[in-house]
């Protein structure tokens, strides 16, 4: 039987939504998932259809979800569909619901300096959601989180001060595991627009934390 993924794309346009969507969706695509693209976070109210999926991404920047369409994502996660996804479209999508923030896993405060030069730095070689990559260099929006100490962190940025002097040395996640229930979650906090895929480890990350979230044979927790 094929595995199946769920792809939600909406919000702020300026985080190129729909197009990222189209880089990852024919991936899956290619690796044997029957693949559903919707434009409404309505499709997380219908609960049949949402237990059947393997993973879920969402790509929704800056919005509003109702009680009804949360608890359904939140219930489907916590019986089991993995959810990963990138940027602000996961953790920027809805700063009033604590809730979803918690199973996330963290949520975006800042980008000091918006778009510039920085460095990724991979903390968990051994790990194969990260195997055989090496530090690289992003120029995008370095992202200030506030995160869970519960993360399993795979790789991080460190601030340098240029545009904040107090965050110097700050070590931040970029990519990190959880689970959500019996449920696993994945995110990347690269992908500020469809381009910065460009970078292949960028794009490899993402790749394997779509597969590994989906509970795909050979990724274990």
């Amino acid at each position: 039987m094929a595995k199946s993924a769920l792809f939600v794309w909406g919000g702020w346009d300026g985080h190129e939504p729909k197009q990222c969507v189209d880089i990852f969706a024919p991936y899956l695509v290619q690796n044997g998932y029957d693949v559903t693209i919707s434009d409404t976070l309505d499709a997380y109210l219908d609960a049949e259809k949402m237990a059947s999926y393997n993973v879920i991404t969402q790509v929704f920047t800056m919005s509003t979800i109702t009680r009804e369409q949360e608890a359904g994502l939140l219930k489907a996660i916590a019986g089991g569909v993995g959810y990963a996804g990138w940027h602000g479209g996961m953790a920027d999508a809805f700063r009033n619901n604590t809730e979803y923030q918690f199973m996330v896993g963290g949520q975006w405060v800042a980008h000091p300096g918006n778009i510039i030069d920085y460095t990724v730095n991979i903390s968990q070689p051994a790990d194969p959601l990260v195997a055989g990559l090496s530090s690289f260099q992003m120029h995008s929006e370095q992202y200030y989180l506030h995160t869970d100490p519960g993360n399993e962190v795979l790789a991080t940025t460190t601030f340098d001060g240029t545009h904040c002097e107090w965050i110097k040395g700050t070590v931040m996640p970029v990519v990190w595991k959880r689970r959500w229930g019996k449920g696993r979650v994945f995110y990347t906090s690269l992908g500020h627009v469809a381009k910065d895929f460009d970078v292949v480890e960028a794009r490899t990350i993402m790749q394997r934390g779509l597969l590994w979230a989906s509970t795909a044979e050979g990724w274990r927790w």
